[in-house]
């Protein structure tokens, strides 16, 4: 008899462990824990608040967190790397820590993600400025590459230093010398000289993209040349130009900053050095991988680039301090970019074409 009592309460528990199963699984419009879309970031070298890359990267991610009713920090979250060496290690402990989607932000991340990517096949992966590929050049199948026409926003920007600079004298401060910040440099120059054939311009790198304290110096150095206006596409090495625009500012000398990859307009304050900005949408490019993925369309092998046709790049909203008639000539050289009338160097050599091409006087 004890037996079979044993029985029947071993039927029931199976059986109330079964219904207990059903009643935890998400109905319509709900989650389990096991089945929440999970993605995290690896930050490039400056940190996650470096006001620029990296925090507008951050920015997309929180965003896609609270449009999906996700936590950051848990769901959503970053991890920072302060040097090179921190790449590798970041990424191994997302992987094992089975996040649906792993961004690497920079292209400084291009080899760690080629080699970890084909170590775990499994796993999916975005690379933010570059394409990780294969032994034969071939883009790794779980790797979606986002890239930007970086050059066709600074090409802008650089229309609208031509046209305010009123020493004739504008620089460009680089972090690390790459083919990256190179697109940067050569279409500013391009618009520049488009704008204002008679202008002159130096370029500098500071050869790092978390040295706010070089990014300082080397403004000043251009600053002292007679430069008026400086795009800095340099990371937290930018926020160097700032302080030092901000600190000649309140020794009444007239300079600006031309800030990058997001509206920095608020880092030129109380001061108000920044002229404008040249915002380049990372955050839309990390929101819309992530919302893809979840959706099971995940992106891998395919490579992603938003220009100003895709509106992945351009001028900030904040515009105020940049008169009116020049924003229009802003908005006419913009179609003639998006309607193929003017191709934007990335390159040295193009950008020497580039000059080439233009009317003589």
């Amino acid at each position: 008899m004890l037996k079979k009592i044993a029985v029947l309460l071993s039927a029931v528990l199976i059986i109330a462990a079964a219904l207990s199963g059903c009643g935890n699984r998400s109905g319509a419009g709900s989650s389990t824990k096991e089945d929440t879309f999970r993605v995290a970031m690896v930050t490039g070298i400056g940190g996650v608040d470096d006001k620029s890359f990296n925090q507008s990267s951050w920015e997309g991610m929180k965003k896609f967190a609270e449009d999906n009713d996700l936590k950051t920090g848990s769901d959503v979250k970053y991890l920072e790397s302060s040097q090179p060496s921190d790449f590798s290690p970041n990424l191994h402990e997302l992987i094992n820590q089975k996040y649906n989607l792993i961004i690497a932000i920079g292209f400084q991340m291009q080899s760690d993600i080629q080699k970890i990517a084909q170590q775990s096949p499994d796993a999916h992966f975005a690379l933010v400025d570059s394409v990780a590929v294969d032994k034969n050049n071939k883009p790794l199948k779980n790797v979606a590459n986002l890239t930007f026409k970086e050059q066709q926003g600074s090409f802008l920007v650089g229309v609208v230093a031509g046209l305010t600079t009123k020493t004739n004298k504008v620089g460009f401060i680089g972090g690390v010398d790459s083919a990256l910040i190179k697109k940067f440099e050569n279409g500013f120059k391009a618009g520049v000289k488009a704008a204002n054939p008679d202008a002159e311009i130096y370029a500098q790198y500071a050869g790092a993209f978390d040295a706010p304290d070089k990014g300082r110096a080397i403004a000043q150095t251009l600053y002292t040349k007679g430069a008026d206006i400086i795009y800095a596409s340099a990371g937290d090495t930018g926020n160097g130009v700032f302080t030092e625009a901000k600190s000649l500012k309140k020794d009444g000398k007239n300079v600006w900053v031309i800030g990058v990859d997001r509206d920095q307009h608020e880092e030129g304050l109380p001061e108000n050095v920044t002229l404008t900005s040249m915002v380049k949408r990372v955050d839309q490019a990390i929101y819309d991988a992530s919302s893809k993925s979840r959706k099971g369309n995940f992106p891998g092998g395919q490579i992603l680039e938003y220009g100003l046709k895709e509106k992945g790049v351009g001028i900030a909203p904040t515009t105020k301090n940049v008169k009116p008639e020049i924003i229009d000539q802003v908005k006419d050289y913009q179609q003639k970019i998006i309607d193929g009338d003017i191709t934007v160097p990335s390159t040295d050599k193009e950008y020497a074409d580039y000059l080439s091409s233009l009317p003589k006087k």
